[in-house]
């Protein structure tokens, strides 16, 4: 008896009474006989506000939810402490025995929105796909189809996410649904379903002459920017197949088209269906002046550059904002294929210089990518002595930053010269004596170019930087690498 009492006291404490009780187990036959007390609270509600309809539209049981329901002194309308009703949780499991006789009773009130998420019944079912229970709420005059939650959404963005493709077809059929409405965040339910990969609804969505392919969400993202993000290949397809598509839609983070977002995220099932679009501007330029070529490139999408590349309109060897070319990029992140992929184009200037002076072989000696180094240095008509608006080489850069298998490669070219100074005087052998780079101090000193060699003591202290005489500048500090 005590350990009955003792897994009693939990529920007690929630405040359910005898009819609560009875209805949560779905005893008819208890309910019944309550229900014929002349001193039953029929809309006694537990410390959740549910009251005994509450719980038994929630379980399921006709039964139960018809004999209280033919009680006038039963209001269907009670809320828990969410705002949900017996319909909205009889719509939210399904129930459509129970949500018919909850429809029947004529002071009803379903259309009303919980507290939480500012649902109706209505968006619930819509959401969780239950067809008929769908249809029972249309049927109704006192029932907003465009009801809209604390998110701004319908009943049809819940439908198109979910991807109930029949429920997103009786919503689309009522004269009061608008296909285009836009939530809080402005994206429209093609949006949602594009990002969630639902093709039929996107499907059903486009038949729709009415539906706006090209609307932008808070980002300026198109359903085709979200496609290309999400790489949902089938949804693109869809999306370019009409011809009010605008697949040079720009989004107002970076100013980017669907093309540069397939390019970075390597999607290139969706970078050849772009392509193919004549109207795409593959040389199109982000805020910063790159282009999708660009961006493949710093990536390393190797295949996304093959398509880039293939196009006759492409201009491979376009500068950003700060002068840095596709290849530049490849250079410095080290991708050695996409090099080799640019520089076998004619229409690439392996000597570009950006903003400071820079050349591809910079960014690459300066990171140590010693494979890009090589590759760059294999070409004849790459100069290794450009220097930069410090007056620095990419041996310089090298040096400094102690990369030891680049300045390896840089003295393998016999026409590389150590003996050239930046415009402070130093030369690349001073900045690896300044930085304690002992092994690039000895490839300087016994490079063949280099005279006199140093050894002993010499290599452990840097010439220094102090002005000899009253005319002549310090060493300035501002390097790039």
């Amino acid at each position: 008896m005590a350990q009955e009492q003792a897994e009693a006291a939990p529920y007690r404490r929630k405040g359910l009474t005898p009819l609560s009780w009875a209805a949560k187990g779905g005893h008819e036959e208890v309910v019944k006989m309550l229900l014929k007390r002349d001193d039953v609270n029929v809309n006694a509600a537990d410390e959740e506000g549910q009251t005994p309809l509450f719980i038994a539209a929630g379980g399921g049981y006709d039964g139960i939810v018809k004999m209280l329901l033919e009680r006038c002194d039963v209001d269907p309308n009670i809320t828990n402490q969410y705002g949900e009703t017996p319909l909205y949780i009889a719509a939210w499991m399904g129930h459509e025995g129970v949500m018919k006789m909850l429809l029947e009773r004529k002071d009803i009130k379903p259309d009303t929105v919980d507290d939480l998420t500012g649902e109706t019944p209505l968006f619930r079912a819509a959401w969780e796909g239950f067809e008929e229970i769908v249809k029972m709420l249309l049927e109704r005059k006192d029932v907003n189809p465009s009801a809209v939650d604390e998110q701004g959404q319908t009943p049809l963005f819940g439908a198109a996410r979910e991807g109930h493709e029949r429920v997103v077809k009786m919503l689309l059929d009522h004269v009061d649904v608008n296909p285009n409405t836009t939530d809080n965040y402005g994206r429209a339910p093609l949006s949602i379903a594009a990002g969630a990969e639902r093709e039929g609804v996107v499907g059903i969505l486009l038949e729709r002459w009415d539906v706006n392919p090209n609307t932008q969400n808070e980002y300026g993202e198109t359903p085709l920017s979200i496609a290309a993000w999400e790489g949902h290949e089938g949804v693109a397809r869809m999306l370019l197949e009409r011809n009010d598509i605008n697949p040079d839609a720009r989004d107002n983070l970076a100013s980017e088209t669907p093309l540069f977002i397939a390019a970075r995220g390597g999607r290139m099932g969706i970078v050849k269906m772009l392509l193919e679009q004549s109207s795409v501007n593959p040389n199109i330029r982000d805020q910063f002046d790159q282009t999708p070529l660009f961006i493949a490139a710093r990536e390393g999408h190797k295949g996304v550059i093959k398509l880039l590349l293939e196009r006759a309109d492409v201009k491979p060897d376009t500068a950003d904002k700060y002068g840095e070319t596709p290849l530049y990029e490849a250079a410095s992140e080290g991708h050695v294929d996409v090099v080799k992929m640019l520089l076998e184009r004619n229409d690439v200037n392996p000597n570009f210089e950006d903003s400071s002076g820079q050349t591809p072989l910079f960014a690459a000696a300066g990171n140590g990518h010693e494979g890009v180094v090589k590759v760059l240095l294999e070409r004849n008509d790459v100069n290794p002595n450009i220097a930069d608006s410090s007056g620095q080489t990419p041996l310089f850069i090298a040096a400094r930053r102690g990369r030891t298998t680049a300045v390896k490669r840089l003295l393998e070219r016999i026409d590389v010269d150590t003996h050239l100074t930046d415009i402070d005087g130093e030369t690349a052998l001073w900045h690896a004596l300044d930085r304690g780079n002992d092994a690039i101090v000895k490839l300087l000193s016994e490079h063949r170019n280099f005279i006199p060699a140093l050894d002993g003591d010499e290599l452990t202290t840097p010439p220094s930087s102090e002005p000899s005489h009253t005319g002549q500048r310090p060493s300035k500090r501002f390097r790039r690498f």
